[in-house]
C-alpha cells in the first residue's frame, strides 16, 4: 500500500530515532481515527510490535520493509507474557531499531503502556508516547452515547472489567455504585455474570440502562441496549462477545434521543 503523505503536518513530527521505542495508540479500530503522529510512526518504524486489536488495515500503513511481531494479549486465551514483551522491546531497541509498540486505543488507558514506559526508562531506553482515542470514549461516541452532558452527569468512570473477589485487584463495586455516575467497563465480557451480580448486590437498580458496544467504530460494530436485570439474557441471545465496551447509567438513553435507536447498529455513523 502506498505510504500516506502527511503534507504540511510532516514538519510537526518528532524524529523517530534509531534505538528508541514509541508507544503508540492505534485508536478503537477504524483506521481513519489514527492520529497523524501514529501514521508517521508506522511509516518510519523498523519493527512493529503490535497487539491483537490492531486492524490489518492499520498495519498496511507500515513501511514496506518493517518487521512485524505479534504480541497480542487476549483474556482467556494463550497470550504473550507482559515481561517477555517488555524485554523484547528493550532488546530490539538496543539492536538499533526504531521500535513501534502499537496498541489498540490509548497506550496509557488499560493498555499496560505505563508499565512498559517504566521498564524502558529503567533500562535507559529512550521512548516517546503517542496518544490514541481510547475505546471507552471513542466507542461511546460511535454508538451515539455522549460520555457527558450537562443534563445527565458531571463525571464518568472508566474501569477495568477484570474481576477479582479479594486481594489488591479486587474492585469495591459498592463504592462506584454510590457515586451515581455512569460506569464504562473495558474487558468485562468474560466476567460479566460476576460483575452484574456484584453491581446488583451493591444496590444498582435492575432497570439501570446498559449498553454494549461491540467492535466499536468498525464496519462490524453492533450496539445492544438493555438493562442490568436483563443484560445477561440479552447478551447471550445477541451473541455479544469481546471486544466490547460496556456502559451503565444515565447516558445510555441519550442514544435513542439522538435518533440512533434502541437495539443494534450495524455500522458506525
Amino acid at each position: 500500500m502506498p505510504q500516506v503523505d502527511l503534507g504540511p503536518l510532516a514538519r510537526h513530527m518528532p524524529d523517530f530515532a534509531p534505538g528508541s521505542v514509541w508507544l503508540v495508540g492505534a485508536g478503537p479500530g477504524d483506521p481513519g481515527l489514527l492520529t497523524a503522529r501514529a501514521i508517521h510512526a508506522l511509516a518510519t518504524a523498523d519493527v512493529i510490535v503490535y497487539d491483537a486489536l490492531v486492524a490489518p488495515e492499520i498495519l498496511d500503513l507500515a513501511h514496506p520493509g518493517a518487521t512485524r511481531e505479534f504480541a497480542g494479549k487476549r483474556g482467556g486465551k494463550p497470550s504473550a507474557k507482559q515481561g517477555d514483551i517488555t524485554e523484547r522491546l528493550i532488546e530490539l531497541a538496543r539492536e538499533g531499531n526504531r521500535v513501534l509498540r502499537l496498541k489498540g486505543g490509548d497506550p496509557f488507558v488499560f493498555g499496560r503502556g505505563g508499565e512498559e514506559a517504566r521498564a524502558l526508562h529503567a533500562a535507559g531506553v529512550p521512548f516517546h508516547v503517542v496518544p490514541g482515542i481510547t475505546s471507552g470514549l471513542g466507542g461511546l461516541t460511535a454508538a451515539g452515547i455522549p460520555a457527558t452532558t450537562r443534563d445527565t452527569n458531571q463525571a464518568i468512570v472508566l474501569m477495568t472489567g477484570h474481576y477479582a473477589v479479594q486481594g489488591p485487584e479486587a474492585i469495591d463495586w459498592a463504592a462506584f455504585v454510590r457515586t451515581g455516575v455512569p460506569l464504562v467497563l473495558y474487558m468485562a465480557m468474560n466476567n460479566l455474570p460476576a460483575i452484574v451480580g456484584e453491581l446488583a448486590k451493591a444496590g444498582m437498580a435492575a432497570d439501570t440502562p446498559v449498553a454494549f458496544v461491540n467492535k466499536a467504530t468498525t464496519p462490524e460494530q453492533r450496539v445492544l441496549v438493555t438493562t442490568l436485570g436483563r443484560c445477561l439474557d440479552d447478551v447471550a441471545a445477541a451473541k455479544i462477545e469481546a471486544p466490547t465496551i460496556t456502559v451503565l447509567g444515565s447516558i445510555v438513553p441519550l442514544r435513542a434521543i439522538l435518533g440512533y435507536g434502541d437495539g443494534h447498529l450495524e455500522a458506525p455513523r
